[in-house]
């Protein structure tokens, strides 16, 4: 077992190992589908993490941690929690920590690759550049292990000699790491070198905790049988299956191998529904075809330029499509689940009733603006205001009137600016106890003096010489999203 929080067992497990843009959360869900039991995400450097900001991403069920250029640098999800080790790049213990502590929430356990010999890890002193600095290890490692109540893994490379590399695991061993992971090679070493199975083997043999055996799909792990073979031949707890994991996923499945094309259009639905950016699609995809990229189906992947043409390498368009419509349909639900919830906060100093305007309550040509406005003269008040701006979402409108220093606007958005300001006219007649000209109110003096005008100058607004009292003001221009004061008098 692994720490005291979390139950996460290494022996006999089958684990994915990180690649540079390969462990993204497509490929370890796959992997995961397919019987892997645990699962690394990339190298990923600490400062880089230190940067993000953690968003819960409610559209794809997901937990991102957001760069500020927008950029999402790690994504997660509850389906790979209790088995995804964070693998960091890191040469200071403080700022390990740092990161560890900020998304150790959301993983099963971290891990610090000290084995990567490639220059972008190894330039800054992270990655295999920390095997020749045994201190900086120890304090990287005691620090995290002190400071977490998560497991704390390590992987390294083998050294020059088998006797430093035993005195280096010993020591990793007495800060308290959970497990460590070895690959079979030296830093100078690459895939077409032989993998040393007799130094994991003797790691193996000279610790207590678990070691897991990396570097071995070269020369031995074509197959799950393999995987058993390799860790026999190095007696180690558990194995890591990095390449081979990556050319086929379904390695993990006990049962054989499924056909790449399955694997492939399985990989491409994960990568679709989780928004993976599309050049990491096509990188994963590419070392799937490997010596397939010649066909012509692997031309027309490797000429895609987005998801969307991926998916139509891979007769897969209508499922974009269908799973776009998905995601659109619930990202405008979500937008106007959340928009409801900020139009609905109590504003002490807006006065707010759920009312809508239905001119078929209203005689013909008398309105609420029309009473507010009478109302207001007659108790020498200052003509209503009216603020009023338009949702981009959904394009509705809410207006706010304002009459004796006191606002009031309707809570149910409209469909348009002016019936927008009816409501609000209704919130404010409401509340202050004023008929509204409702033809369920009887007769109202504005009823019968707008009868009087109408007798006096029939063809007014017939000819065009003249307008009725809600429309004879001049338009103020509106644009969406900005407030538009209206202040007539005839409104």
């Amino acid at each position: 077992m692994i720490g005291n929080a979390v139950k996460l067992s290494y022996r006999n497990k089958t684990i994915l190992a990180p690649m540079v843009r390969v462990g993204t959360l497509p490929m370890r869900l796959l992997a995961l589908d397919y019987g892997a039991d645990i699962v690394y995400c990339e190298e990923l450097i600490d400062i880089k993490l230190l940067q993000c900001k953690r968003i819960v991403n409610e559209l794809l069920d997901t937990v991102d941690y957001v760069a500020p250029n927008e950029r999402v640098v790690f994504r997660t999800c509850e389906r790979e929690r209790e088995c995804i080790v964070f693998q960091m790049g890191s040469a200071d213990a403080n700022r390990a920590l740092a990161v560890a502590r900020l998304i150790e929430n959301d993983v099963a356990g971290i891990d610090i690759n000290m084995g990567c010999p490639k220059e972008y890890s190894t330039k800054g002193g992270m990655g295999a550049a920390l095997l020749s600095d045994p201190d900086k290890i120890e304090l990287i490692l005691s620090t995290l292990v002190k400071g977490l109540s998560k497991p704390v893994t390590c992987k390294i490379r083998i050294l020059p000699s088998l006797e430093e590399t035993i005195n280096l695991v010993k020591k990793i061993e007495k800060t308290g790491v959970a497990a460590i992971a070895v690959h079979g090679r030296k830093k100078e070493e690459r895939p077409q070198h032989p993998v040393h199975c007799d130094v994991i083997k003797a790691i193996s043999e000279s610790v207590a905790i678990p070691v897991i055996a990396s570097g071995g799909s070269y020369d031995y792990i074509k197959e799950h049988a393999d995987i058993e073979i390799f860790r026999k031949a190095t007696t180690a707890s558990s194995v890591m299956v990095a390449r081979s994991a990556m050319w086929n996923p379904s390695i993990f499945r006990r049962e054989g191998m499924l056909p790449l094309e399955e694997v492939m259009q399985e990989y491409i639905k994960y990568a679709v529904k989780f928004d993976n950016h599309y050049t990491n699609t096509k990188y994963c995809l590419c070392q799937m075809l490997r010596e397939q990229l010649e066909t012509p189906q692997g031309k027309k992947l490797h000429s895609a330029q987005s998801t969307l043409e991926i998916c139509e390498a891979f007769e897969m368009e209508t499922f974009y499509e269908e799973m776009t419509a998905v995601l659109e349909t619930k990202k405008a639900s979500l937008d106007t689940t959340k928009n409801e919830a900020n139009d609905h906060v109590e504003d002490p100093n807006v006065v707010q009733i759920a009312v809508r305007f239905d001119k078929r309550e209203y005689p013909p040509q008398i309105t609420p603006k029309m009473c507010l406005l009478e109302w207001c003269r007659k108790e020498r008040h200052p003509q209503p205001t009216y603020e009023t701006v338009q949702r981009p979402l959904d394009r509705l409108f809410c207006s706010t009137v304002t009459v004796a220093d006191q606002k009031y606007r309707s809570i149910i958005w409209d469909k348009s600016k002016k019936l927008a300001e009816q409501s609000a006219a209704i919130v404010c007649l409401r509340t202050l106890g004023v008929p509204e000209g409702k033809l369920s109110e009887g007769g109202s003096s504005l009823v019968h003096k707008r009868k009087w005008q109408d007798k006096e100058v029939p063809n007014l607004a017939e000819n065009g010489d003249g307008l009725s009292a809600e429309t004879s003001h001049k338009k103020l221009h509106f644009s969406p999203g900005v407030p538009d004061t209206d202040t007539s008098k005839a409104s």
